[in-house]
């Protein structure tokens, strides 16, 4: 059990402080493991656009699944940070296609296809520090995949949301905002559990 404040700040400095301790071969495993359960969700197998992210630290590890992906052919969208925060989409064309960016970010060198490429996507992979039994997210504070979603609704869009945690990332209850909503999945290194939205 994680103990804080009851501020979605002070959770985020629990969750921080606990990933703090991973070691990187815990961070590779527990990203391989993902990679086989995400692959498993019907939202991945029959997706030909992804909406996705290059994890960076302690984050669970995307890079097994961003090839993973690249290999079945899906076409996989990767974010490019503005400077206002908001995001920006390039295809992924491989590791050796990233570059350094801002905030110890990796992105993709290719050409930028606009904030809303995102609404093409059939999913959307959100990073995240915890998620609810509701299917809440807890994100890292910086706004920048609250307007990805809000530019979902917006448009439409209907794609599948699936945040990407560690096993003890899924808590009982994320502090909720108005503006929050939930997302459809959770991947973890032991499973799957979907939410209703």
């Amino acid at each position: 059990m994680i103990k804080y404040d009851g501020s979605k700040a002070g959770l985020r400095r629990a969750l921080l402080a606990v990933r703090a301790g991973l070691t990187s071969d815990d961070v590779t495993e527990a990203g391989a493991a993902l990679a086989r359960r995400a692959l498993e969700l019907p939202e991945l197998a029959e997706a030909g656009t992804v909406a996705a992210y290059v994890s960076v630290g302690r984050e669970p590890g995307t890079r097994a699944l961003l090839e993973a992906l690249r290999r079945r052919g899906v076409r996989v969208l990767l974010p490019v940070l503005l400077e206002d925060n908001d995001l920006d989409w390039a295809p992924y064309g491989g590791p050796d296609r990233l570059v350094r960016a801002g905030r110890g970010l990796l992105e993709p060198d290719g050409p930028r296809l606009g904030p809303d490429a995102v609404t093409s996507a059939d999913a959307v992979l959100l990073p995240g520090l915890a998620v609810d039994g509701r299917g809440m997210r807890l994100g890292r504070g910086g706004g920048s995949y609250d307007r990805v979603l809000a530019r979902l609704d917006r448009a439409g869009a209907t794609p599948s949301r699936v945040v990407l945690l560690y096993d003890d990332e899924v808590i009982a209850e994320v502090p909720a905002e108005p503006h929050d909503g939930p997302v459809d999945a959770v991947v973890t290194p032991s499973g799957v559990r979907h939410f209703s939205r």
